[in-house]
Parts: structure tokens; sequence; C-alpha cells
């Protein structure tokens, strides 16, 4: 027998109430039970034959010591059973066949490490920090840009950052675009959301959620499109036994942002098999241009924030049908209203643009897993997700509203199917050999409706085929005793993929993780990466619009001057590709249980950027830089076929349309013209100690700094990016002390986001940097009575200093005094919140 360590303490009851902060590498099976045995004093006994060959790919969080030999054992077929002062590990009967496997996000072989820095947020950590949402845990993560889709993002956000398309949540790794960060449900792709090419995290209730994790590396080698700055995977709760249910109210202390959320969370378990179902209700206020002191005098009537409400649910299952055959299926709905007020001029009085959405998204993704012996699992995996965004626009003035018009919308519908497998080839003196290999197919739909016989209407779909392969080549392992490498394991990966008419993409991958000793680990990978275009960028309606010049920065022009504007897709374009590699150290000293630290470098080189080659349009007839797309004074002929090559054509100036007014055409279609590159450090510290027999403190970091610029064009220079408006700053960072006395826990947040330049204007303006606090008390009621388990009661301050955004010029009344894409208006949140678990 092997006995995996022992502090000897009281019984294992005792010590599944007390949670600790664990942070495992990868490493073997064997070595993580002693890890574990070791940080919490627990006798942990096992067979050596039960661990042999075995490994995990690390394990980070706050867990119960139950709760981290599950997530050990489970995948290998193994189950801990309490004994007096510890655990007893055995071979499950039904462990192998019904279990889930570990899910590792960034590789496609389980319990596999990854190559690269992993940012991973379990349920327990947001109950902690007080987060209700997806969207809120994401926006708060300094690696994601709060551009790309996210609810309040202003008409001043140039729509290449960032739009606000039916209120969903999106990530954007890296400032690069949410349709470049890819983001998976359990390891499966769904329909993305609105006009972009994002995936909205919101629409998933967070009850059933069990962790997310990001990968802030490229990715396509593995994954495919999308994953140029990254992969997102939400991971949800396999099952559970009993019903959870949550209450919160809450609004901002300087008025608007009334916040309500209900939730529910039931499920079952049983010897081969388990479910959980998730539902959620939220709704928030809007906020008000004139509850804000830094806006009231410039858009009083401005919706700063909309209002929202949703609805969602979501279910996750497994069944054993055999002894090696199982069945999981995961599914979501949500459905989401927004409704958003912009000043406008209605007639000769000011009034109101009023904007509703509707948006609606299901997906269900089953699959089969057929294991294969002890090494192999074999997986038939289908998906099929749809949205609908719904929009209707009307205006109000003199005390009544119009009728709202017609309508539109935006579809999108995604399908796939894939067969996978992964398992060991053979034993290598380091350890074992693993392969993964995959083929796949999938089909994705746009559609852009704008009424009967409407100018902007289009449909269109993609399909793609693929394959892809990764090796784990083991080449030293822990139990060689080689001098100064613990364990020396290289990956490899390569994916092909097939878009007809498009082109044919193959992405490699190479990754490397060395441990000179058990307290380092050093990384590296490398790779190429792409992105497909989306349909939205090929087949958007080419529009024409007639301004005034003076819209564009004309100088010297007649004051009639007028100027045609051309936006609109290409289905011409090809696909965007990168150069990936990132490099970094993850020290985790034994002297100093609990200590993480992990620096990391990362480099972006992007090409074949799909851009609107007009960055700055209030600059396009001043700046030289964009003579390219400039046609200065256009005969007749030249007009009438630019406006000719237009499906829709609309007339935006104070003056009807001659051909002698006209001073320029300006072409901002899309175009593939751009270069990106991208470089920075990521910086990750953990520490967790026990402070008292009953008190455990928990500190943690995340910090990212950022370059990055771009030349959309060769006759254009090569501009900044982060540190910019409406860009990702900077330095960006998030601090965390957790202080957990018995079945009370407070949680301190800090944020910081650093220092930008609005260089819009001729002269530059420099936004000061902005720090604000969080604070979130939790304290548990233990068995109030006797259906009643726990009643855990939660009060919140987000932003406690009331902290303001730096103020920013505006040309529109319909267009938020500061940058949205970086700041939020709600300001000082105060919330209470009850959790029961029956």
């Amino acid at each position: 027998m092997a006995v995996a360590a022992m502090g000897a303490c009281g019984p294992a009851n005792a010590q599944e109430a007390q949670r600790y902060d664990i942070n495992l590498p990868a490493e073997t099976l064997g070595a993580a039970m002693r890890d574990l045995a070791v940080l919490s004093h627990t006798n942990i006994v096992s067979a050596a034959q039960n661990t042999d060959g075995k490994t995990i790919p690390g394990l980070a969080g706050r867990f119960t010591v139950g709760e981290a030999l599950d997530r050990l054992l489970a995948p290998n077929g193994l189950k801990a059973d309490a004994s007096d002062g510890g655990y007893i590990v055995s071979r499950s009967a039904d462990g192998a066949q019904g279990a889930p496997d570990i899910v590792v996000t960034g590789s496609r072989i389980a319990g596999v490490p990854v190559p690269a820095t992993v940012i991973s947020i379990s349920r327990a950590v947001m109950e902690e920090r007080g987060y209700t949402d997806l969207g809120a845990v994401v926006r708060d993560i300094p690696q994601s840009f709060a551009g790309g889709q996210n609810p309040g993002l202003g008409t001043n956000v140039p729509a290449i950052k960032g739009v606000d398309v039916g209120g969903g949540s999106s990530i954007d790794l890296r400032g690069l675009g949410s349709d470049a960060t890819l983001t998976l449900l359990d390891g499966h792709r769904v329909a993305y959301t609105g006009s972009r090419q994002s995936v909205d995290v919101s629409a998933i209730p967070i009850g059933i959620v069990d962790h997310i994790d990001i990968v802030p590396d490229g990715a396509s080698a593995l994954y495919g499109s999308d994953a140029v700055a990254g992969v997102a995977n939400v991971v949800l709760r396999q099952d559970m036994k009993g019903l959870e249910t949550t209450a919160r109210v809450g609004s901002s202390t300087d008025g608007g942002y009334v916040q309500q959320q209900y939730g529910a969370a039931a499920g079952d378990r049983w010897k081969d098999g388990g479910f959980i179902v998730a539902y959620d209700y939220g709704s928030s206020s809007t906020v008000w241009g004139r509850q804000r002191s830094y806006a009231r005098d410039l858009v009083p009537n401005l919706s700063l924030m909309p209002e929202l409400w949703h609805h969602s649910i979501a279910f996750n299952g497994h069944q054993a049908l055999t002894d090696n055959l199982t069945l999981t299926t995961n599914a979501y709905y949500n459905i989401r209203r927004e409704e958003t007020t912009y000043p406008a001029q209605v007639g000769t009085v000011l009034g109101t643009s009023n904007l509703k959405t509707r948006d609606q998204v299901f997906g269900v993704a089953p699959t089969l897993k057929l294991k294969l012996g002890q090494d192999w699992h074999v997986n038939l995996a289908g998906t099929i997700g749809k949205e609908r965004v719904d929009l209707i626009s009307y205006q109000c003035g003199n005390g009544a509203c119009a009728s709202a018009n017609g309508g539109s919308d935006y579809r999108n519908l995604a399908r796939s199917i894939e067969l996978n497998g992964d398992g060991k080839l053979i034993d290598l003196p380091g350890g074992p050999l693993k392969l993964a290999i995959g083929a796949g197919y999938r089909n994705v739909s746009f559609t852009r409706w704008g009424g009967t016989a409407s100018t902007t209407n289009t449909q269109h779909s993609q399909d793609s085929t693929y394959a892809f392969g990764e090796l784990a080549i083991p080449v030293v392992g822990p139990s060689q005793d080689v001098p100064f490498i613990k364990s020396l394991n290289v990956s490899a990966a390569v994916r092909y993929e097939r878009y007809p008419g498009i082109g044919n993409v193959a992405t490699p991958k190479l990754g490397l993780i060395y441990a000179p000793d058990d307290d380092l680990d050093i990384k590296a990978s490398w790779g190429k990466s792409f992105r497909a275009p989306t349909l939205y960028e090929q087949y958007q309606p080419r529009s024409a619009y007639l301004y005034n010049a003076t819209t564009f920065g004309a100088v010297g022009a007649p004051a009639n001057a007028t100027a045609l504007y051309m936006t609109g897709g290409s289905p011409a374009l090809k696909p965007e590709r990168a150069n990936t590699w990132s490099a970094g150290m993850t020290l985790h000293p034994r002297a100093v249980p609990g200590a993480r630290l992990e620096v990391s470098y990362f480099n972006i080189h992007y090409r074949d950027r799909i851009v609107t080659p007009i960055t700055i349009a209030s600059q396009a007839l001043s700046n030289p830089i964009y003579q390219s797309q400039i046609t200065p004074a256009p005969d007749a002929a030249a007009q009438a076929a630019a406006i000719a090559s237009a499906t829709f054509y609309q007339n935006f100036s104070s003056y009807p349309y001659v051909t002698s007014g006209v001073v320029a055409i300006i072409d901002n279609a899309t175009v593939n013209a751009g270069h990106q590159w991208v470089q920075g450090v990521d910086i990750l510290a953990e520490y967790g100690f026990d402070a008292g027999p009953r008190d455990h403190v928990n500190l943690s970091l995340d910090t990212v700094y950022i370059q990055s610029k771009q030349q959309v064009s060769t006759s254009q220079p090569i501009l900044p990016l982060a540190g910019t408006i409406f860009n990702p700053p900077n330095w960006r960072g998030q601090a965390n002390l957790t202080w957990k006395h018995g079945d009370a826990t407070v949680n301190v947040s800090g944020h910081y986001t650093g220092s930008i330049i609005d260089n819009r204007a001729i002269t530059p303006v420099r936004l000061s940097s902005r720090a604000t606090l969080d604070l979130t008390a939790r304290y548990a009621l233990h068995r109030l009575f006797s259906k009643l388990e726990t009643a855990a009661l939660t009060f919140s301050v987000q932003n406690i200093f009331n902290t303001k955004p730096p103020v920013i010029s505006i040309s529109s009344i319909a267009q938020p005094p500061y940058d949205s894409t970086n700041y939020s208006p709600i300001g000082r949140m105060v919330s209470v919140g009850v959790t029961t678990k029956w």
C-alpha cells in the first residue's frame, strides 16, 4: 500500500468543513495526492496500482479535500471513501464509465499539462467576489477587453472595436476583437450572437457553471478559426444533488441601475448518471445621463446603460448506457430584452430615438463517449445552436411616440459534428506517449433581415471541414531521476481546415514544459492561428451615405459641400492569419505551501486584418494618411457608379444631392489590409495560508501589461492601439484579498485601469488612470430547519468610493462623454442577496 501523506488530524468530515486554496501542478496522480495530503493534513491511502502511470493536468481553486479528490480521481475510475481520520482510495464501480472526463482547456488530450497561461475562476471564487453573471466575471479579467459585444457601449465607439446589439456579453482577449477569441461551452462551439462573431457568455445561468478557463494564447491548431487571441471555455457542473436558490437586489447610489436577480439550480445523481438544471431571471433599470454628474449637462436624456431583463435556463446531464458507453448532453436557452434611448431631433423639437431589441438563443450538444480499455476514449459530438436578435425602433417628441417601424433582425445558425479520440500510444521512459486525433464538419449561416424588399437583406452560409492531431511527448519523467530535470514534456499539434470559396488553412503549434525541480515550471509555445472572415464582413450590404463634407474634416470647402461615404462588406475577403508565441515560468515553492507566481510574455503578429481602412472618420478628408481611400472632386459618372454599386443610399447632409456639390467619395468598405502587433506580460500570483484555527487568508493578483500597434495599409503609418481611447490600456490589473473565518467570508477586490490617450483630436489628451475598490461579505447559516441545509447571506458594495470615469469630448448628444469600452457609468453599487441549499 502507498500511503500518500499523513499529517493526521481529525476525522474526514471535519476536513469536509474546511476549504483549501489548492494549486497543484501537472504531475503524476500519486504526487498530487501526496501534495493534497500535506496541504490539508489529511491521511489519504491508496494501493500503488491505482495510481501507476496516471497523471493530472493540474488543479487550481478552493476546494474541500473531498471535492479535490473527486476531481483528481473520477476521470481515472477511482473514488475516495471517508475513513476515520482520512480517505481510502479504491476503484469505483461506476466511475470509469459514468464519471465525466477532466476538461482540459488548451489541449485535446485529457490529463496533459498546457504549455501556456491558464486563468481559471471557480464558482466558489465567483461567489466570494460577489459576481452574479458571467458577463461581470469576464469584464473584470484584465486580459479581456470590454469592447466587442457588451451592454452600454456608446455610439462613439468605432464599430470594429465594439457594439451593443441585444445586450449580450462577450470575451475579447488582448483587444483583438471578440471574433478573435473562441468561446466554448463545455468544449463545444455555440451559435454567434448579433452582427459580430461573438458568443454571449451571460446567456448561461451562473448556477450551472463550475468554472471558466481562459487560455490567452493562439489555439487554432487545436480548435480552428477564431482562436487567434486565445480560447475561453465555460465548464458546467456535471450534476448535483438537491436544490439551490438565490435572490439578490441592488441599486446604484447615484440613481438608476436597480437590479434584481433570482435563480434556482436542482439536480440528482445516481450510480451511473446524474444531471443539473439551472434557471435565472434578472433585470436592471436604465442609467440616465441626468443621473451622473459628469453627463447631466452634456447628455441628460441619453441612456448610458440600457434597461435589460432576461430569462435563461440550462441543463447538463450524463448517463452510462453500458459499461463503456456514456451519453452526455448539455443545452441552454436565453431570452433577453433591451431598450436604449438616444436624444434626437424629431421635427422641430428635441425628442428621442428609441431602440428595443429581443435576443433569443438556444443550443444543444449531445456527446457519446466510448471508453476503449483503460487508455482510450472516443467521442462522437454534435452541436446545434440558433440565435435571433429582433430590433424595433421608434421616435418620441412633443409628448407622443410614433408607431414602431416594421422591425429588422439578425439571425445566426451553427451546426457541427465531430469524431475524436485520445489515449495512450506507448509507454516511454518518461511516461505515456499520448495522441488525440479527430475530424469534423461545421456549418454557420447568417441572415440580416430589414423587412420585405429591404436593400439591407442578406442571407449566406459557410461550410468547413477539418482534421486535427495532437501529440503529448513525455521526454523526461520524474521517475527517471535525471539531474536538473524533474520533467520535460513536449507537445505538437496541427489542424487542416477547408473553407470552400475562401481557402484552405493548415495551422501548427508546438509547446514545451520544462521543470528543473519540484518548485519551478518553464513553459513556451509557438503556433500559427487564423480567423475566417465572418459572413457579416463578407456580405454586409454596401451602402452609400451623403454627409456634409465638414463631417469628415473638410477644410476650405464651400459651405454646402457634401461627400459620399461608402461602407459595406466584400465577398473576396480572405482569412486573417497570425503568428503567436509565448514564454514564461511558474514558481510554486514547496517551502511556501499555497504560494504560486506565474510570469509570461506573449507576442502576436496579426496580418491580413479585416479592417475598415479609415479608423477616424472625422479626419477622412483632413488627414493625408487616408488619401488612398479618397476620390477627390469626382465627376458625375464616378458618383453614379458609386451609388449604383451600393444596395442602400441615404442623404444625411443638410442639402439636397447635386453632383456639383460632392467634393469627395470616401471608400471605407472592409478590406484585408491591416497588420497588428501585440506583445506584453501577464503576471499572476496567489498565496493562501492559515491565519488561525478557523481563519484562512488568500491573496491573488492578475496584472497585464500590453503594447499593440497597427498599420492599416502600406500608405499609412504604424499607430499605437493599446493605451489609446477605445482600446485596452497599457496596464490593467485586479487584486483580491479573501479572509475566511469559520462560516464568514470577506473579499476585498481592487481594480486598476491605466491611463489612456484620447487621440481623436489634433492635440491628444491624456485621460487619468482609475482605481476602484469592491467589498463582498458572506455569512453561512447552517440547519435553520430540517429541510434547509444552509442559507448564505451576502452584502456587496462595488466601487466603494464611487470613482467616476474621466470625461471625453463628444460630437453628438447621442454619445456618452466617457470611454464606454473601459469604464462603466454604474458607479457605487450596493446589493444584498441570499443563497440557500435545500
